[in-house]
């Protein structure tokens, strides 16, 4: 597993310049980024090179961290990639509590973060299906 970044942002001009700013000035790489907001705020979910650093200069700039632990799987890029994978997950009743894209460099494979209910079963079938998980290591490497 790897681990993701959570910010909880309120919902006004300028907070998601100001998060982006933190991590540059701390040399902290972005790979993947979602944000689910409402009205008056919004949880920002990252995957970066250095997320215990990151954890660390957000918190000193006031910002509402967390930590996570996600999946990182490679698919195939191609029509049907994801459905395959998720289709092993729900063949094991597993449920998928959110997903987003990941900018990778892998020629022919898109890269995908993973949040279920049951994050080791999930990992475990999807090994066992030749679906790709992506370490720490390859992850932060990106």
């Amino acid at each position: 597993m790897i681990k993701q970044i959570s910010v909880f942002l309120e919902n006004k001009s300028g907070r998601l310049a100001a998060v982006t700013k933190v991590l540059g000035l701390n040399d902290i790489d972005i790979s993947a980024l979602s944000i689910a907001d409402t009205t008056d705020f919004g949880i920002l979910r990252l995957i970066v090179n250095k997320p215990d650093m990151a954890e660390k200069a957000l918190n000193e700039n006031g910002f509402t961290v967390s930590i996570t632990e996600v999946i990182a799987i490679s698919i195939p890029d191609k029509p049907g990639g994801l459905a395959t994978a998720l289709e092993v997950l729900q063949n094991e009743s597993i449920s998928i509590e959110y997903t987003y894209a990941f900018v990778g460099k892998r020629e022919g494979e898109a890269l995908v973060i993973l949040r279920t209910d049951n994050q080791q079963k999930a990992m475990e079938v999807l090994k066992k299906n030749n679906i790709k998980v992506l370490t720490e290591e390859e992850v932060y490497s990106l």
